[in-house]
């Protein structure tokens, strides 16, 4: 994996809040990139002593939170305070996001988010929000939306899911319903589909493992370092995709 761009740091001292499966596999891609390097991990399984945190995160050039919902705030806090961006992963917390994005703006600190950062699945919302701009001309094709996930993830519906509704609502009026399932080890899958009385169209994104949203928070790690303010991931993808011209 290269930087996306030329100012993006080769060797970024990263700090892992939260050392579950997702810290341990950024841990591992780190490892296999071979240009930066893990300095702290932080497990979260109990309660942060905040001082703490922000003690251990004093070497680091970034952090990248995967951990749950209800620490998210102290986590950018502690971030904040120790002048390190953060890549914030977890999920389930964005009704604190006009909290949280005013206490970053307003400390001149550096956050980036997003409700997935698989790249593919940052492609897959850029076809949905496609298809629902064309089929919002053809209102009898009526939206839909299926996620499942692992019996492990807490929210449901997925914050993936809530974006998608979202995409979908920017074209049309009313509601679209969303099925949640939680089983087993399924890393993830959603399907969004408009359902018309002479067909359907589904349009469909596989996660065959975590990898995909490790490497998305590597790439959101080196877009933030150095930067300040609060981003959504889809601004990095919109970069990747102009190219770099």
């Amino acid at each position: 994996m290269q930087p996306l761009t030329e100012t993006a740091a080769y060797d970024m001292k990263i700090a892992l809040i939260g050392y579950g499966a997702m810290g341990r596999l950024i841990e591992q891609m780190v490892d296999d990139v071979g240009h930066h390097e893990v300095i702290a991990r932080i497990d979260s399984d109990g309660e942060i002593d905040r001082t703490d945190l922000s003690d251990k995160l004093s070497r680091a050039d970034v952090a990248i939170d995967f951990t749950v919902a209800g620490s998210v705030w102290g986590n950018v806090d502690a971030c904040l305070a120790a002048g390190v961006p953060i890549v914030e992963g977890t999920t389930g917390w964005h009704e604190q996001l006009p909290e949280i994005r005013k206490m970053v703006v307003d400390r001149g600190g550096a956050m980036i988010y997003g409700a997935n950062f698989s790249p593919g699945v940052n492609v897959f919302y850029r076809l949905v929000d496609l298809a629902a701009e064309l089929l919002a001309n053809f209102p009898v094709y009526e939206p839909f939306i299926q996620e499942q996930h692992h019996s492990r993830k807490k929210d449901a519906p997925s914050g993936t899911a809530l974006k998608l509704k979202n995409l979908v609502l920017a074209h049309r009026s009313g509601d679209v319903s969303i099925a949640a399932t939680r089983a087993g080890s399924i890393p993830g899958t959603h399907r969004v589909g408009f359902d018309g009385p002479a067909d359907q169209i589904v349009l469909e994104h596989v996660a065959r493992s975590r990898e995909g949203f490790a490497h998305g928070a590597l790439i959101a790690a080196e877009w933030i370092e150095g930067r300040t303010g609060f981003h959504d991931f889809s601004v990095v993808i919109d970069e990747i995709l102009r190219g770099p011209n």
